[in-house]
């Protein structure tokens, strides 16, 4: 089974946070700190799942998910925004950009490696619709 994932979050603390919890639980983790680094680590790198902050510098996580959502070969890639903005609407912009889910900040440490296995879990289609019972924290 695919255990990859990449964490795209600018914040040093959060992505050690991130890496520590989902290594301890057997999953490859790569880290980016912003959407350049990113795009540079899929050219070689495909992961199950990225989980993408959406405040990131220079161009923002909502944004560079617009964008892999338009490379095919990125299609069966899950994506998860992780974002300190828990309101409905910030949700549906998400999703509306092509995210599978969404995972509020500060991640609960308890729930999240469980979180992340569910998201894991989903079928991913070229022709997703973004299932609206994907599990939200």
């Amino acid at each position: 089974m695919d255990e990859s994932i990449l964490v795209v979050d600018d914040n040093a603390d959060n992505r050690d946070l991130t890496q520590i919890l989902l290594e301890c639980e057997g999953f490859e983790v790569r880290m980016a700190e912003n959407a350049a680094q990113a795009l540079s680590l899929l050219e070689t790198f495909r992961p199950k799942l990225i989980l993408m902050d959406v405040q990131l510098p220079e161009m923002d996580g909502l944004a560079l998910t617009r964008r892999l959502r338009r490379d095919p070969s990125l299609r069966g890639v899950i994506i998860v925004a992780l974002s300190a903005y828990a309101m409905e609407a910030d949700k549906r912009n998400a999703r509306a950009a092509g995210c599978d889910g969404y995972i509020t900040k500060p991640i609960n440490t308890r729930t999240f490696v469980g979180t992340v296995r569910r998201y894991m879990d989903l079928p991913r289609t070229d022709e997703s619709t973004h299932p609206a019972d994907s599990p939200l924290q």
